[in-house]
């Protein structure tokens, strides 16, 4: 699959570039709308919340501190739920393409996180240059948010591969996992501080792998401190195991996925 991925690299990357660009043609200014959507967005969460809504984070006079708080934990998770509903559809979408060119199929999952990284990193450089703007940049520790972004997209693209595979065969699994993401975002502090929950649903809560990873986000950008790397090594663990499932799954099936489209 690597040595596939490598020899269609100039597809990948161009279906990358395309997907970015169609997505604001005819408009009057163009890719600009990928800098002006996320900075409206964020925008609204730092002055509404902050300034309208008063909201206030437990033991921080900063009055834009939860609206960062709140940048940070939702920014990831957009980026996290993207690749994860996009992979339920993306041998559905392609199945035309798939059943008239011999393209190795791992190839369109790849475009896909290639094109979700790719928002991102827009999205995420503009909210840099808010908190720069601001004065809320906490430095060097935001080179922190790389192993970060690193363990979150293998661990959704293992849940996105495996999940979008069994989708061909079983098209009930897209709207599961639709469902199971709504609870799964606000199993999540990204509204709300871990710290404001009763101890033993605090607790139970760390089973969510997605925890530590925006609480680490959160506590980069809100107190400028590294992650607790220790409280992410079982993320990893199942970031691993999570790939390897989706790997074993699409391998053991790729060969069907035409026939079944």
């Amino acid at each position: 699959m690597i040595r596939a991925l490598w020899l269609y690299r100039g597809f990948i990357l161009g279906s990358v570039k395309r997907e970015f660009s169609v997505r604001y043609l005819g408009s009057t200014l163009g890719s600009l709308w990928s800098v002006i959507h996320p900075l409206v967005l964020i925008l609204i969460y730092t002055l509404i919340f902050s300034e309208l809504m008063q909201a206030r984070l437990p033991g921080i006079t900063d009055k834009l501190a939860y609206g960062i708080y709140l940048c940070a934990g939702v920014l990831p998770w957009t980026f996290f739920t993207e690749i994860i509903t996009r992979s339920q559809t993306c041998f559905v979408e392609n199945a035309n393409l798939l059943k008239k060119a011999s393209l190795p199929r791992i190839c369109f999952p790849a475009i896909l996180v290639g094109s979700a990284v790719l928002n991102f990193l827009v999205i995420f450089g503009v909210f840099l240059v808010f908190l720069i703007a601001t004065g809320r940049f906490t430095g060097a520790v935001v080179l922190d948010c790389v192993p970060l972004l690193v363990i979150q997209t293998v661990l959704a693209i293992g849940i996105g591969i495996f999940t979008g595979t069994l989708n061909v065969f079983i098209r009930d699994v897209g709207q599961i996992v639709s469902v199971v993401l709504q609870f799964w975002f606000w199993l999540t502090p990204i509204v709300y501080p871990v710290r404001i929950l009763p101890a033993a649903v605090r607790d139970l809560l760390y089973i969510n792998p997605m925890l530590p990873i925006i609480e680490g986000y959160q506590g980069i950008f809100v107190r400028g401190e590294a992650p607790a790397w220790s409280t992410l090594t079982p993320v990893i663990a199942l970031a691993a195991v999570a790939l390897a499932c989706a790997y074993l799954v699409f391998r053991k099936n790729a060969a069907e996925l035409v026939d079944q489209l």
